[in-house]
């Protein structure tokens, strides 16, 4: 002889579909003594920028011709609109009454007989101003929807941050080709108040005055840019030992340092790791 087991107050459920859950628990029927509050549900309509947002929303939305808005269906669907709104937010709904006596003004005007204006002339649309706002609203909406698009940094992406250690080490500025050219005018103006009237003819070797350069930089730490130059030998011997000077330096085997801006120039050996 077999017994059936049955559960008791286990209501009779159809497919399985609970209406609710409970503390993780599925319920199958509402409760009798179950209490919403008076706010606990609230609609949620579309939400709107302002009127003419609503106005944009409902003419496209219908896909009616912007320039020829069939003002009394858009002024109806308008004003549900407004009465939802008006029994949650009366504040909120204030703004779109406005816009809704404007509608229902351009409407009362359409019903009466257009003003004489002079021949050849059509009369005015009492929905032209409409329309104007309209126009230049959704340009502006369409352009700041175009500007929201564009990646926002710390929201699109991020800035990269590297960190970089900085040595301890002090850095002499660089010599820039001004301040090298002022001195070099400088040792020219000296060599002008040196110059000698005998004309002579002197083989110049830019080579040879390399070596002199290096033989008077042996055994130096630094030595002055003045002092490399013998102007007493003519402007010729000077160009010489400049030009020797650059091929030095662009051979790497001279630097031409400064120890701060508009400080006297020196040169030395460059430093040869062994």
């Amino acid at each position: 002889m077999s017994t059936e087991v049955i559960a008791p107050d286990v209501p009779n459920v159809v497919d399985n579909v609970a209406v609710a859950r409970l503390y993780g628990e599925p319920l199958f029927t509402m409760p009798h003594d179950l209490y919403i509050p008076p706010d606990a549900l609230e609609v949620f309509l579309e939400a709107f920028e302002g009127p003419l947002d609503l106005l944009l929303y409902l003419i496209r939305k219908q896909n009616f011709n912007i320039l020829d808005i069939p003002l009394a269906s858009v002024t109806r669907q308008y004003l549900a609109y407004v009465e939802q709104i008006r029994k949650t937010n009366l504040e909120l709904a204030s703004e779109y009454l406005l816009m809704a006596a404007m509608l229902i003004e351009i409407k009362s005007r359409m019903l009466l007989p257009p003003k004489k204006v002079a021949e050849g002339q059509e009369p005015e649309d009492p929905r032209a101003e409409l329309v104007r706002r309209l126009l230049e609203y959704e340009q502006i909406k369409l352009a700041a929807a175009r500007l929201d698009a564009l990646p926002v940094i710390g929201r699109d992406f991020l800035r990269a941050q590297v960190t970089i250690e900085q040595s301890l080490k002090p850095r002499f500025p660089d010599v820039d080709a001004d301040e090298l050219r002022a001195a070099w005018q400088d040792i020219l103006k000296r060599a002008k108040l040196n110059q000698h009237h005998t004309i002579t003819r002197e083989q110049l070797s830019v080579r040879e005055h390399m070596s002199i350069v290096l033989r008077r930089l042996q055994g130096k730490r630094f030595a002055m840019f003045e002092d490399l130059f013998d102007s007493s030998r003519g402007p010729q011997v000077l160009v010489v030992t400049f030009i020797a000077m650059l091929e030095l330096s662009r051979e790497h085997l001279l630097e031409v340092t400064q120890a701060e801006a508009f400080a006297p120039i020196y040169v030395r050996l460059a430093y040869q790791p062994a």
